[in-house]
């Protein structure tokens, strides 16, 4: 039932609800996670364009599916139609950007990150690399 996703989503708009995903995965959003959300919306190249006001919008959608039964796959399915292949790896990477923000990886996070992998297709020598990348930019000293 998607009743409450009147619209399609845009590759932003997709990779926004990943992110928000990761975050809601432990059902405990977290404050730096959300920070870290913002920052990337407002700081990255693949976002040029995007309004930041729809983060609001697009979270309040991934919060309606997460509280259908399938919802995880209704998420998946509208990531599938709105993200072009290319951005399979860049979706991947801000979603552990966003699972390593608090410095702690919940089992929830991995499991969904695990999902994520499989449902975008990445190589698993290539999610590695992208882990790791994501881990030494979170370290704490």
């Amino acid at each position: 039932m998607q009743d409450s996703i009147e619209h399609s989503f845009s590759p932003q708009d997709a990779l926004v609800a990943l992110m928000v995903a990761v975050s809601a995965s432990d059902e405990n959003i977290r404050t730096t996670e959300l920070v870290k959300i913002q920052s990337i919306v407002t700081t990255l190249p693949v976002f040029t364009d995007f309004d930041v006001d729809r983060i609001k919008n697009v979270s309040q959608s991934v919060f309606d599916l997460f509280d259908q039964e399938d919802g995880l796959d209704a998420l998946f399915g509208l990531l599938r139609e709105a993200l072009p292949e290319r951005l399979n790896e860049t979706a991947y990477a801000l979603a552990c950007d966003v699972a390593a923000a608090d410095g702690t990886l919940t089992d929830p996070e991995l499991r969904l990150l695990e999902e994520i992998r499989y449902e975008l297709d990445i190589d698993r020598l290539h999610a590695a690399a992208i882990e790791r990348g994501a881990r030494a930019r979170h370290m704490r000293a």
